[in-house]
């Protein structure tokens, strides 16, 4: 989902080194990835990733959905590219989202705002048509902000918030995020990814976390503010399959750091001779394939070496995470993560709410967070924040979705003056 790409700055960057204690953590998680593929499985679903995974948006995209303006206009576009789909294998989407942001209070500005435009799509070059097929998946991006604060950096830059509001929603400019070899096993029941990847989209992955559909706080997204995560176009590899017919186990190890607007730049040396490495290992059960989102319940332990310029120092964590669906209407969930080092936010965080869809034009969220900043990320002893947004997309048409949001902050740990805080949000996303 991109989320990883936050602005450092000095309180960012690791104070101290703790040597090589989990040396062979590195080695363990690699072991576990090739026995996920080995393993021969029951049942996986046949998008690999989360919600926002490049197939996965592809084909929610291109899905007709009721929306308060019914008819699609825009069938003829939709009709040419399945043409070229089944013509040719190649599958693609653009879309543009915006936000903006208003807050009651701050340290600076008071508002922020940016939108991005994607290019994301991919290619079946092996076995076309078959349940083993092969695919190149691709996702390039331009974030741009409209004025002088992008909402990635308005929570820690503006507000003196330990939390980041919509990461995604940057000022970086022209970058890639995705540029991976996909490969299916098993009859379609195994999946293999390797090349630049965005972590987000297959580690911890929560159908509300998405900041272009659901949630905009980072505390409800992958780890819960509790992981330390590498920036999108990081070079690794990750595979998943299913264990038995509701056990499922997902595995990665990829580059601590990665620089997303030129991805291509001694991302093999790091990987291959420096050895600064993000690894996790995820084990899960859910009802079946089919509902791997819908009903979920799962347990992420992941690792990061040292590295100076991924602003992390050596740490590891654990993130967990129960979400269930009741009468195709109510998602409850509870999700946390606990984190020792590592340069994550939060050291400690929990959160639970639930998504509620009263109609199928759109789709309530209501979400409440406690978090403990991470002591050696910023400082110690410093005040636990709770965090409560609500929000309500609409479907204005079926390409066009439309999401007010509100939140509120208690005590943000880096603005001792203030104890609460009011953030109002507005998001568009129009999807072709």
């Amino acid at each position: 989902m991109s989320h990883a790409n936050f602005p450092m700055n000095d309180k960012l960057k690791p104070q101290s080194g703790n040597g090589n204690r989990h040396a062979s953590f590195s080695s363990v998680a690699a072991c576990l990835i090739l026995l996920s593929v080995a393993i021969p499985p029951v049942a996986i679903a046949q998008g690999f990733g989360g919600p926002d995974a490049v197939e996965n948006q592809i084909a929610d995209d291109s899905r007709p959905k009721p929306a308060v303006v019914e008819e699609r206009l825009l069938q003829p576009w939709f009709d040419w590219k399945q043409t070229i789909q089944e013509k040719s294998g190649i599958s693609f989407g653009i879309d543009y989202s915006a936000l903006y942001y208003g807050a009651s209070n701050s340290l600076g500005d008071d508002a922020a705002s940016s939108g991005m435009v994607r290019f994301f799509g991919s290619w079946d070059l092996l076995g076309r048509g078959t349940k083993n097929s092969g695919a190149l998946v691709w996702k390039v991006e331009n974030r741009h902000a409209y004025g002088d604060v992008a909402p990635s950096g308005f929570g820690l830059g503006e507000l003196g918030y330990v939390g980041i509001l919509a990461p995604p929603f940057s000022d970086q400019g022209s970058r890639v995020t995705n540029f991976y070899w996909r490969q299916r096993f098993n009859e379609g029941k195994s999946t293999l990814v390797t090349g630049y990847l965005d972590v987000t989209d297959y580690v911890d992955t929560f159908i509300g976390g998405s900041p272009w559909t659901g949630f905009d706080n980072f505390v409800f997204s992958t780890g819960s503010a509790a992981m330390f995560l590498p920036n999108d176009a990081t070079l690794g590899i990750a595979a998943a399959t299913m264990l038995t017919e509701n056990l499922y186990i997902i595995g990665n190890i990829s580059n601590a750091y990665a620089d997303s607007t030129d991805p291509f730049n001694r991302s093999f040396d790091r990987f291959f001779k420096e050895n600064e490495y993000f690894t996790s290992i995820e084990i899960g059960w859910t009802k079946g394939q089919q509902r791997i989102y819908q009903d979920n319940t799962h347990v992420t332990l992941w690792h990061v070496d040292d590295s100076v310029m991924a602003g992390a120092i050596e740490g590891w964590g654990v993130a967990f995470s129960h979400v269930q669906h009741i009468n195709d209407q109510w998602m409850p969930f509870l999700r946390g993560g606990y984190a020792q080092d590592g340069g994550s936010l939060l050291q400690k965080s929990l959160g639970a709410g639930f998504l509620y869809q009263p109609n199928s034009k759109g789709e309530f969220g209501l979400g409440l967070n406690w978090g403990e900043p991470n002591e050696t990320t910023f400082a110690p002893e410093l005040d636990d924040q709770f965090t409560l947004e609500a929000f309500y997309r609409f479907q204005l048409t079926q390409q066009l979705a439309i999401t007010p949001s509100i939140e509120y902050i208690k005590n943000p740990a880096l603005n001792p003056q203030e104890n609460d805080l009011w953030v109002v949000g507005l998001r568009a996303r129009f999807a072709l």
